[in-house]
């Protein structure tokens, strides 16, 4: 399985010739260095909660008329998407397969915000190697622990960085993918990503310093 990352939380997962899109959201098209047509043979589209910077309509219709692809998403977002002809598949909880992937959805809360409700929000396993708890930090991912991979939030306006690396610490995954950094510059994230290595080593947990367009891993 290959997971590559395209600015902040839009990640495609790769296995057996299938693609697999998560959260297209505005913050990674925003300078032109994601593009659409990136997307083209992507299968399956997965937008975890209405946050732009995790879903844009307009972002999504064109990688959709591009590429084809189910839209899975949940009912927050489902309303927004039928103002539009964009067919979507509800997973708010349970078992669904995309091709060679299995997705494992679950309700998951994100983590308080000034001044903003808090959106619907749904946090995946993937092939039961994979949490991807998108912006939420809350007990029950602990259930998850020593998971192979955490898709981990490392900068947010919600969090700082002692509560997310407790969490994680917490959570002992086997390795760590950092997301949710698309608004900082690259100078800023080449700074905060060694500190988390320097942190998550004493743990004996690899952190990925991931945050180019395109870079990634491969989980056997």
């Amino acid at each position: 399985m290959k997971i590559s990352k395209y600015l902040h939380s839009c990640l495609l997962f790769e296995l057996d010739n299938y693609q697999l899109l998560f959260d297209p959201g505005r913050f990674s098209f925003a300078e032109g260095l994601v593009t659409p047509g990136m997307f083209k043979d992507v299968r399956s589209i997965v937008i975890t909660h209405i946050h732009p910077d995790h879903f844009d309509v307009d972002i999504l219709k064109s990688i959709v008329e591009l590429s084809g692809a189910t839209v899975i998403t949940n009912t927050q977002v489902s309303k927004e998407l039928d103002k539009t002809d964009i067919k979507y598949l509800i997973l708010e909880e349970g078992t669904h397969k995309a091709g060679p992937f299995k997705l494992q959805a679950f309700p998951v809360k994100h983590e308080l915000i000034m001044d903003n409700p808090l959106p619907q929000m749904t946090g995946f396993l993937i092939n039961n190697k994979v949490l991807h708890p998108v912006d939420s930090m809350e007990d029950k991912l602990l259930n998850f622990k020593g998971i192979e991979l955490l898709l981990m939030v490392t900068m947010a306006p919600f969090t700082n960085e002692p509560t997310i690396a407790a969490f994680a610490d917490e959570l002992k995954p086997k390795q760590i993918f950092p997301v949710h950094d698309g608004y900082a510059k690259d100078f800023f994230i080449v700074q905060r990503y060694a500190a988390y290595v320097k942190h998550f080593e004493k743990q004996g947990i690899k952190f990925h310093e991931v945050y180019k367009v395109g870079d990634g891993v491969i989980l056997s």
